[in-house]
């Protein structure tokens, strides 16, 4: 398949799941997920016309982005993966949307790294929505008030939400616990459901959907698509 016709098949899919729960046709953005993928395939979908990207790594993303920037200046590129706070300054350089905020410590690392480069990108809280002790975010129990800390600091640079539902669940019930957060705390933007469970993440009010394997195939050296990866 032509990156084209993937991209066109993801398409029609967001399609029909909007109309199915009753959404506008414009009510989500795609974020193509390229890590692993060379800057060859990213200059490829960006040729299709997808503009919005995420990548985990910080290091991966500026060795892939910059010079994609110069040709293509609409490009939007997110962070997706866990942040250190040793990498803040690199992150808030390169990146367009930082979708892992966390924890008090990187809330501080990225607010002095802001000042230092001079520019702030949008921001999404990470709510580990499944409570697991092995997966990044921050608690449900503690994520009103640390989304209320964040807006205090950040302003309306913070604008929404982010989650990786358990992958043994349904995913339903995870994604309309971080839609019921996000409407109690005033955040406009859920990013939710990757290649395997987005259709379900769209009809509990994703804005954004994070899908990699489904558009690019395999990740390199990996035998098989990691739906439930992204």
């Amino acid at each position: 398949m032509t990156m084209q016709a993937a991209l066109d098949a993801i398409r029609a899919r967001i399609d029909r799941a909007l109309a199915a729960s009753g959404r506008r046709p414009d009510a989500v953005a795609l974020v193509a997920v390229s890590k692993t993928h060379p800057a060859e395939r990213v200059a490829e979908l960006l040729a299709c016309g997808q503009l919005r990207f995420g990548e985990n790594r910080v290091q991966e993303a500026q060795a892939k982005f910059p010079s994609l920037r110069e040709r293509y200046p609409g490009l939007r590129l997110h962070l997706i993966g866990p942040l250190q706070t040793n990498k803040a300054l690199d992150a808030v350089r390169v990146a367009d949307v930082i979708e892992t905020l966390d924890r008090p410590r990187l809330a501080d690392a990225i607010a002095r790294a802001a000042e230092m480069a001079g520019r702030l990108p949008e921001l999404l809280v990470q709510v580990n929505i499944g409570d697991e002790p092995q997966k990044a975010g921050i608690a449900r129990a503690d994520a009103a008030g640390f989304i209320r800390d964040c807006r205090a600091r950040f302003g309306g640079s913070v604008t929404g939400l982010m989650c990786i539902p358990p992958a043994d669940d349904d995913p339903r019930p995870h994604f309309r616990a971080l839609a019921e957060l996000a409407a109690a705390t005033g955040m406009r933007t859920l990013s939710m459901g990757m290649s395997g469970d987005f259709e379900a993440a769209i009809a509990e009010g994703a804005t954004q959907v994070r899908v990699g394997s489904a558009l690019f195939g395999s990740r390199p050296g990996i035998g098989q698509p990691l739906a439930s990866v992204a």
